[in-house]
C-alpha cells in the first residue's frame, strides 16, 4: 500500500492505481467525462486535473486519471486554481456542445453560465473524448469508428465516412460508452439503428427461435460465432431463454 494525502486526508492506496481511482475509493469527488474503466486511461477531457506535490517537493498539475499514486504524494482536488481551470474547460465544452444535457448539468454544478464564447453547431454533443472508438478497438476488437482530421475539423466517423461500413457489427458498445449522449441506439421492428454524430447505420436483428424476440444484430452474432469458433446455430436462442 502507498500512503498519500488527498485534500488533507491520509489515505492508503494500492500501488499502481491512479489518483482518480484512489479518490473515488475514498468518496472524494473529482469530475470527469472521458474516464472509462473498460478501456485504458486517455486523459481527453482534462476535467480531472488536480494539483500535486511529490515527496521531493515538486509541484504541478496532472490529470488524475493518468497519474499513479506514489509514496508521500499530496493531492489537492479543488483549489482556486483548479476551479478556475475547470470552469474554463466546462465553458469550452458548453460552447462546443450547447445541446448536451450532461454538459449543461455539469456547467450548472460548477457555476458556469456560458455566454462568453459563441456556441458551435453541428457537433451533435460529441466532445471528441474517443471513448467510443477506444471501446470499439480495445473491448470489441473491431475498430469500426475513429477520430479523423485535425484541429477544428476533427470529428468521429466510420472508415472513409461511409454510413454503411462493413466493419461495424452493430453491438452498440459505442453508445453505452458515450458520456454525453452523442451516440444513440434504437431497436425497433427487428432493426437496430445506431446514430453517430456524422453517420448512421441500420442492422437486421436476430430473432429468438423460442420466444420470438429480436435480441442481437445478425452481424454481431456472426462475429461472435466466428471469433469464438462456435456454430452460428448456437445463437438461435436468446440468452433469456437459455437460462
Amino acid at each position: 500500500m502507498v500512503k498519500i494525502t488527498i485534500n488533507g486526508r491520509n489515505i492508503n492506496a494500492p500501488e499502481g492505481v491512479t489518483v482518480l481511482h484512489a479518490a473515488r475509493e475514498n468518496n472524494i469527488n473529482i469530475p470527469t467525462l472521458c474516464e472509462n474503466e473498460a478501456v485504458a486511461p486517455y486523459g481527453a477531457c482534462r476535467l480531472c486535473l488536480v494539483e500535486i506535490k511529490t515527496a521531493k517537493g515538486r509541484q504541478r498539475l496532472v490529470t488524475s486519471c493518468l497519474y499513479q499514486v506514489e509514496e508521500g504524494l499530496t493531492v489537492q482536488t479543488n483549489t482556486e486554481r483548479i476551479q478556475k481551470i475547470r470552469k474554463m474547460l466546462i465553458e469550452l465544452l458548453l460552447a462546443r456542445c450547447p445541446d448536451s444535457d450532461v454538459i449543461q448539468q455539469m456547467a450548472k454544478e460548477h457555476g458556469v453560465t456560458g455566454g462568453r464564447l459563441t456556441p458551435q453547431t453541428g457537433n451533435n454533443k460529441c466532445i471528441l473524448c474517443a471513448n467510443c472508438a477506444r471501446t470499439c478497438e480495445e473491448v470489441v476488437g473491431v475498430s469500426a469508428i475513429s477520430l479523423s482530421k485535425r484541429g477544428v475539423e476533427r470529428e468521429l466517423t466510420t472508415p472513409f465516412g461511409e454510413d454503411n461500413s462493413d466493419d461495424c457489427i452493430g453491438c452498440g458498445s459505442c453508445s453505452y460508452s458515450c458520456p454525453t449522449g452523442a451516440i444513440t441506439m434504437e431497436d425497433k421492428n427487428g432493426t437496430r439503428k445506431i446514430t453517430w454524430p456524422h453517420n448512421e447505420m441500420k442492422f437486421k436483428m436476430k430473432k429468438c427461435s423460442v420466444c420470438g424476440q429480436f435480441w442481437a444484430p445478425v452481424k454481431q452474432v456472426e462475429y461472435v460465432a466466428k471469433t469464438s469458433g462456435t456454430p452460428v446455430t448456437d445463437y438461435d436462442i436468446c440468452p433469456n431463454c437459455r437460462e
